[in-house]
């Protein structure tokens, strides 16, 4: 007579069941998608994030961002291959004072500094203060302005352009001291140009208007700036809105900021 066969089931104790099931959570919590690290890079802007806004509480519980230090932060950073990044996440900080409408459309400048340095510009942009004529030719030499010529992309080229903070397609404002720079080339052009373009097609196409501030950003006493942070937020809607840095460099070339001078890399 054949004998029977049992099959031994295995026993677990308390203790390693509970130790199973703690495991499978914890599994389970670390795949969430609420739990994983996420990095968002623009590539199609080539934005990347930069937090370097710092906030400041104001009396009537809104932010607004605190300029010096902010300005602080960017001049203390150094170009490592990303030309335009993005500031306090590529979000403008007006405050609903600084979009109002109640003046028109206007520009505001700095005075020059005690090194004749510009400083920030401000305007409300409209259609009503856009240019109609042909702009002029640009004779004035901001401070660092050491000109060269330089090998661009295969074609001679000059490595410094006289960057106009409010472009002339905005506000008409061209041999202004207060509104020209010394830019390099890649600078101007693509990097401020394509900013530019993209609200003055937006304020030819709509008639709204658009809250832009140009910061020059220098580092102490130098008197070429190691960058610009160009902000802009459209009134009307939300159809323009960036806060980016653009740093004030060129390919191939070593910019000595305190003086303008340069070198081959």
């Amino acid at each position: 007579m054949a004998k029977r066969r049992y099959s031994r089931k295995q026993k677990y104790s308390l203790p390693s069941l509970i130790g199973v099931i703690l495991i499978a959570l914890v599994s389970w919590y670390l795949k969430s998608p609420n739990n994983q690290n996420q990095t968002t890079t623009n590539t199609g802007s080539g934005l990347t994030s930069s937090k370097v806004a710092a906030q400041a509480p104001t009396t009537d519980g809104q932010t607004k961002t605190d300029t010096n230090s902010t300005q602080s932060k960017l001049a203390d950073l150094n170009y490592d291959k990303q030309q335009i990044i993005a500031v306090n996440d590529n979000q403008p900080t007006f405050s609903q004072t600084d979009l109002s409408l109640a003046r028109g459309s206007w520009e505001s400048y700095s005075d020059l500094d005690s090194l004749n340095r510009v400083g920030v510009a401000n305007a409300m942009l409209g259609r009503d203060i856009m240019p109609t004529a042909e702009r002029e030719r640009l004779y004035i030499k901001p401070t660092g302005w050491h000109q060269r010529t330089i090998i661009n992309n295969g074609h001679q080229d000059s490595l410094y352009n006289r960057c106009h903070l409010i472009g002339y397609q905005l506000t008409g404002q061209n041999n202004n001291a207060k509104n020209l720079m010394t830019g390099t080339r890649s600078l101007n052009d693509p990097g401020m140009t394509y900013y530019e373009n993209t609200v003055a097609q937006y304020i030819r196409k709509t008639n709204h208007h658009v809250r832009y501030q140009i910061r020059p950003v220098f580092r102490g006493n130098d008197l070429v700036a190691r960058g610009i942070q160009m902000m802009a937020q459209s009134v009307e809607d939300d159809k323009i809105s960036f806060n980016v840095y653009i740093f004030n460099v060129q390919a191939n070339y070593v910019i000595n900021y305190a003086t303008g001078t340069s070198s081959n890399a």
